[in-house]
């Protein structure tokens, strides 16, 4: 396992920004899928979306230069590009629940085989709310979850979730530290390996029932 928890972050979300294709609108959820915005690859223009109503979101700002007036639905500070614009909650939720955004980058708290995403859980609350989640998963035409594969040793990736779902069956892919899985009619596939992991690592690590790609790649 990767030990360094900042660095695994970022291979997740260095993966997660070669998904994307030229003018696609793309929504970043909270907490580690907002780090995405840093690795998207100049060629490459997307919109960043963010729920409480900004298109056109870009990398995290630089110590000293945030604007306290401007964060994403989950408060953090965020930069807007040249191009960007401003626009209230119900226009937002319609680009989302009309199917314009392309891609969701969300967090989970579980995830399992069959696509299934655990997102939120008041009791206790670890997380406080669905937020858009909910919106945001049936919304747009791909889902991927961001997560690290473990969760102080115990997996994330489950053959069923057992905390409250957010929705079913919605996740495509899923990027972890150690791979790439994608979601398939046949169950989970495996489809890239880091390179400092291995399959025995990642079956040791996960509690759902994959399958290895025959063309398994080595995670960029």
């Amino acid at each position: 396992m990767i030990e360094d928890v900042k660095l695994a972050k970022q291979i997740i979300a260095k993966r997660i920004a070669k998904e994307f294709g030229n003018d696609q609108i793309v929504n970043l959820g909270i907490g580690l899928p907002t780090l995405v915005a840093n690795h998207i690859p100049p060629e490459v223009n997307v919109y960043l979306q963010s729920e409480n109503g900004i298109m056109g979101m870009g990398p995290a700002p630089e110590p000293g230069s945030e604007n306290p007036d401007i964060t994403n639905a989950g408060g953090s500070l965020v930069t807007v590009l040249p191009h960007g614009s401003y626009f209230d909650s119900a226009t937002s939720f319609g680009l989302i629940r009309g199917s314009h955004v392309e891609y969701t980058v969300l967090g989970a708290l579980e995830v399992d085989q069959e696509g299934n995403l655990a997102s939120w859980i008041i009791p206790g609350k670890r997380v406080p709310g669905m937020g858009g989640a909910m919106d945001l998963v049936v919304g747009a035409r791909n889902v991927i979850v961001s997560t690290l594969h473990t969760d102080k040793g115990k997996p994330k990736i489950l053959k069923k979730c057992k905390l409250p779902l957010t929705a079913v069956k919605v996740v495509k892919m899923i990027v972890t530290e150690l791979g790439v899985f994608k979601v398939t009619s046949d169950g989970l596939v495996l489809t890239e390996i880091h390179k400092d992991s291995n399959i025995e690592e990642i079956k040791a690590n996960t509690e759902a029932d994959f399958k290895v790609a025959e063309n398994l790649k080595t995670m960029e």
